[in-house]
């Protein structure tokens, strides 16, 4: 069985970004692990309730087949964190899918992993972006060979479906 890692904010991440994806990957038998600074329930904007099964620092890459950052206001405290930068780092060095939706794709950028890449990201996340070297679109999704970006809840469901793909190659 396939396993994603979902690297999630312990407060006010976006519901259905982490939501809708998870279901998408979990109906064709991807199994979903959740990740944040605590082990334990993670509370989204609007309620919704996740649980962490590991902090980041506890992610061993060789136990997943790709990652995904999930967005919302909450998502900031990844943004300049060592460990979520390194592990962007490195699942890119070894060629696992990685995935950010909404204003996550700041991470990637700030992990160095979008220079002369095309990626989207929540408008508010445009600069950084651009300042990382990406090829910013703008569009609702962008996959450039192992990274796909998505920028916002409006296309989790696709975000889900994107990832899917990228697992199956």
């Amino acid at each position: 069985m396939k396993k994603i890692i979902f690297v999630t904010a312990p407060e006010e991440f976006r519901d259905e970004e982490y939501y809708k994806p998870k279901k998408v990957l979990e109906e064709v038998g991807i199994e979903v692990i959740t990740a944040s600074l605590k082990v334990g329930e993670l509370n989204g904007k609007f309620g919704y309730k996740a649980m962490s099964t590991f902090t980041i620092q506890d992610i061993n890459l060789n136990d997943f087949d790709a990652i995904a950052y999930i967005g919302g206001n909450g998502s900031n405290v990844f943004f300049y964190d060592p460990c979520a930068l390194k592990l962007a780092s490195n699942f890119f060095k070894r060629k696992k899918p990685i995935a950010s939706i909404c204003i996550a794709s700041v991470i990637l950028a700030n992990a160095g992993i979008l220079k002369g890449r095309k990626a989207t990201v929540f408008s508010d996340g445009k600069e950084f972006l651009i300042k990382g070297g990406a090829i910013y679109t703008g569009s609702p999704i962008e996959v450039d060979e192992n990274i796909i970006t998505a920028n916002g809840p409006e296309v989790a469901e696709d975000f889900g479906k994107a990832i899917v793909k990228a697992m199956s190659n």
